[in-house]
């Protein structure tokens, strides 16, 4: 019998601040009837600047005040920040679109903290091929105690220069990382660099808030890309199938504007063997670079406060929807 197809366009809303539409592809899907559809996804066409603009200082954008502010929030991030902002339930629908679908695959965690995305992936597969890294101590030490990962290769190292040869892993995923790196668009192509041919990158982060408040406290305090910046880095990068899926804890029913507890998962295939296509300068951020001391400080403890306000949101978001009745949004 031959399969019924049926076709339709989706065209991201203009609250996310889409700039015009240019086609990337077809995602297939099948509705409630079984019929597939091979829905066309329609992109923007954005222009991706490397600059911070003046209105977004970002204070917690370089590696060492991401260092030292989870030097702290590594104490209470299991316990403080995952139950708001990333859920198992986040994680495990997150993580689909990876493909983990044999224990053999070789996979890297890159920015994996405490190893809860590492969790994630660990239960499709084994143990010793997967690899967490991360650049804070404090946050691989919360992940060694982890006994369900045993037996994961530990090791500290940088996002934009991972410490690994070409063609090296089946899967890359990143998962809350990408707002800390000085230079996303480098990130983006290292991990299509140590993929092997046929290899998925997931790369799992915020978004851009429309909420006025929200946009204001994201934009001092770290990136929160737009949907269609993460997508046009990963083309850039070289990767094709670029697929982007929208996340959030299943308890929140309120509109996509608050930009952290309301994420993405976005995916790409490498198709050709080697480096990527896209060559880069050198890294915008020397860590070893002297910094002013008075400088660092006041941008530490103002980011440290702007974050402050999205240990509050999803408070008050989840208390919202215990109170308004659930056949009414919020």
């Amino acid at each position: 019998m031959k399969e019924m197809v049926s076709s339709s366009t989706f065209r991201a809303p203009g609250g996310l601040g889409f700039l015009g539409p240019s086609k990337i592809g077809l995602i297939p899907l099948r509705n409630r009837s079984g019929v597939r559809s091979r829905v066309k996804y329609i992109a923007p066409k954005c222009a991706v600047s490397s600059a911070r603009p003046a209105s977004q200082p970002r204070f917690i954008q370089h590696k060492k005040e991401a260092f030292w502010f989870y030097r702290f929030l590594s104490i209470v991030y299991d316990h403080v920040i995952n139950p708001g902002h990333w859920t198992e339930d986040m994680r495990d629908d997150a993580l689909e679109p990876a493909e983990l679908y044999h224990h053999g695959l070789k996979v890297v965690d890159v920015g994996g903290g405490t190893g809860f995305t590492t969790l994630g992936i660990v239960k499709h597969v084994d143990n010793e091929n997967v690899t967490l890294l991360d650049q804070s101590p404090h946050q691989l030490e919360k992940a060694r105690q982890k006994a369900a990962l045993n037996g994961v290769n530990i090791i500290e190292g940088d996002a934009e220069d991972l410490p690994y040869p070409t063609d090296t892993f089946d899967r890359y995923v990143s998962a809350g990382s990408i707002e800390y790196w000085p230079d996303p668009q480098r990130g983006i192509r290292e991990a299509y660099r140590v993929l092997k041919l046929g290899g998925v990158a997931c790369l799992i982060g915020p978004v851009h808030p429309t909420f006025w408040l929200s946009r204001f406290f994201a934009d001092m305090w770290m990136l929160f890309p737009k949907e269609e910046e993460y997508i046009e880095w990963f083309q850039k990068a070289g990767f094709q199938d670029v697929k982007i899926k929208r996340i959030g804890p299943k308890w929140y029913r309120g509109v996509r504007r608050h930009g952290l507890i309301m994420g993405c998962s976005v995916t790409g295939v490498k198709r050709s063997s080697g480096d990527s296509p896209l060559q880069l300068g050198p890294k915008a951020e020397d860590v070893e670079k002297p910094v002013n001391p008075f400088t660092f400080i006041f941008r530490f403890v103002m980011g440290t406060i702007c974050a402050s306000y999205y240990v509050l949101v999803p408070i008050y978001m989840w208390m919202k929807d215990q109170i308004v009745p659930k056949d009414q949004p919020i």
